[in-house]
C-alpha cells in the first residue's frame, strides 16, 4: 500500500512538473503574437516559473516552491536553473557565469575544475561577435601596452614583471615545448564543414579532429615550423570524469617533466565560454590580415591557491609573449587574467593557460588564432634558446 502512494505521489508531480512547462512553453503557441510574447516574457521570470509549479504541486505560496518538496521534487526541479533561482538557491556553473559588465573581455567564471558544466548554445547566425580589448584601464593593472585583470587580493608590479628578463633558456637539444589539454574535448561551434558529433555536452566532443586536440595540433605545427621542439600530448583529461581533470593533467605534466627534463614551457590550451546575463552567446573575435579570427587569453595561476613560488616568472613570460601578440597582430589578445588558483602552473615556471576563442567561435577562427598565437610566442621562445 505504502508503495502504490509513493509511486502515485510520484507519478502527481511528475505531471505537476509536465503542467508548470507546459503552461510556460507550450502555451504561446496556441496564442497569438502578443500574447504569446508576454507569456515567453513570463517563461523568463523565476517567480513565475516557480509559483506555476508551486501550484500544479499544491504548495502554499509562502512556503516557496521547494520548501515542501522531498528528495526527489528537489532532484527534479533543481534540473532546471530557472526553478532553482526561484527557491534562493544559486547553480553552480563554472563556464556560463562570464558577463560583459565587467572590464572589456575578462571572464567572470573561475576557471577551477569543479563540475562539468552545461554551456549555453546557440546558431552561428545568433552569436554575437565582440573584439574584447580595454577601452579604459579601469578595472586593470596596467604597464605600458599591458592590460592584467588581477582577481586575486595579490598586489602585483606589472611593470617590474614586464621588464623583467624571463628566468628560462630553452636547450639545443630535446624538446622545449609541452602541449597539454587539461579540458581536451572542449569544442566551437559548429558551423560550414566543422561539424562534430558532440559527447555529453553540446559544446564538447571526442572527435579531436573538432576539440581542442585539434588546435595544440596548429600550435606544433606552428612551433615545429620555426625549429622549436615540441611534445604534443592528447589526453582527454576530462573524459569520461569531467572532475578531476586538472589533477589528471598534473600527473601528465610532471611524468613528462621527469621524462624529458630539457622541457622549459608547458602550455595548457583551453578554450572560454561568454555567455550574457540574457543568455546571449558572444564570440571574442578580430580580424587579421582579412581573415576572422578568435581572441587570445593568457591566463596565469598564483600563489593564492596553494604553493607556487614562481608565479612570477610565468606573470613575465606571459608578459613577453603577450607583448610580442600586440606587436605582430594587434587585437588578437584579450588582456592577460591572474586568478587565485595555480592550475598546475607551479610544475614548470614556463607556464600558461591560453585559452583560444571561446565556444561561440567556429574551428576555423580558433585555427587562424592558434597559428598567429604561435608565432608571436615562438619568436619570443626562439630568444630564449641557449
Amino acid at each position: 500500500m505504502k508503495e502504490k502512494i509513493l509511486w502515485g505521489r510520484l507519478l502527481r508531480r511528475a505531471a505537476a512538473l509536465f503542467l508548470a512547462t507546459l503552461a510556460v512553453w507550450v502555451l504561446p503557441l496556441c496564442t497569438g503574437a502578443g500574447a504569446a510574447n508576454a507569456l515567453r516574457e513570463l517563461g523568463k521570470d523565476p517567480d513565475f516559473v516557480a509559483a506555476a509549479l508551486g501550484a500544479e504541486l499544491g504548495l502554499a505560496p509562502e512556503d516557496g516552491p521547494l520548501a515542501a518538496l522531498d528528495g526527489w521534487g528537489r532532484l527534479a526541479v533543481g534540473q532546471s536553473p530557472l526553478l532553482v533561482a526561484g527557491g534562493g538557491t544559486e547553480p553552480v556553473d563554472e563556464e556560463t557565469e562570464e558577463t560583459l559588465d565587467l572590464p572589456a573581455g575578462q571572464p567572470a567564471r573561475d576557471l577551477d575544475d569543479i563540475t562539468q558544466p552545461p554551456v549555453t548554445t546557440a546558431a552561428p547566425s545568433d552569436i554575437v561577435a565582440r573584439t574584447l580589448v580595454p577601452t579604459s584601464p579601469d578595472g586593470y593593472d596596467v604597464a605600458g601596452g599591458l592590460y592584467l585583470y588581477n582577481r586575486t587580493s595579490l598586489d602585483v608590479d606589472l611593470a617590474s614583471a614586464a621588464s623583467a628578463s624571463v628566468p628560462i633558456t630553452l636547450p639545443d637539444e630535446g624538446p622545449q615545448i609541452l602541449i597539454v589539454h587539461t579540458h581536451a574535448t572542449e569544442a566551437y561551434t559548429p558551423d560550414g564543414t566543422d561539424v562534430y558529433t558532440p559527447s555529453d555536452n553540446n559544446t564538447r566532443t571526442l572527435d579531436n579532429n573538432y576539440n581542442m586536440v585539434r588546435v595544440g595540433d596548429e600550435m606544433e605545427k606552428v612551433f615545429t615550423e620555426m625549429g622549436l621542439g615540441v611534445i604534443h600530448d592528447e589526453t582527454l583529461h576530462d573524459y569520461p570524469q569531467y572532475n578531476g581533470a586538472y589533477d589528471r593533467s598534473a600527473k601528465t605534466v610532471a611524468a613528462y617533466l621527469e621524462q624529458y627534463p630539457t622541457i622549459r614551457i608547458v602550455l595548457d590550451v583551453h578554450r572560454d565560454a561568454l555567455i550574457g546575463e540574457d543568455g546571449t552567446v558572444y564570440k571574442a573575435v578580430t580580424t587579421v590580415d582579412g581573415t576572422s579570427t578568435a581572441q587570445v587569453m593568457l591566463v596565469l595561476g598564483s600563489s593564492e591557491g596553494g604553493e607556487h613560488p614562481n608565479w612570477m616568472e610565468n606573470l613575465t613570460l606571459a608578459c613577453k609573449i603577450q607583448n610580442g601578440m600586440n606587436t605582430l597582430y594587434p587585437t588578437l589578445a584579450r588582456p592577460m587574467t591572474l586568478r587565485s588558483s595555480r592550475y598546475n602552473q607551479q610544475l614548470c615556471s614556463g607556464s600558461l593557460l591560453v585559452e583560444v576563442g571561446t565556444h561561440g567561435n567556429t574551428l576555423q577562427e580558433a585555427l587562424a588564432a592558434a597559428r598567429l598565437f604561435a608565432r608571436a610566442a615562438g619568436q619570443v621562445l626562439l630568444g630564449l634558446e641557449e
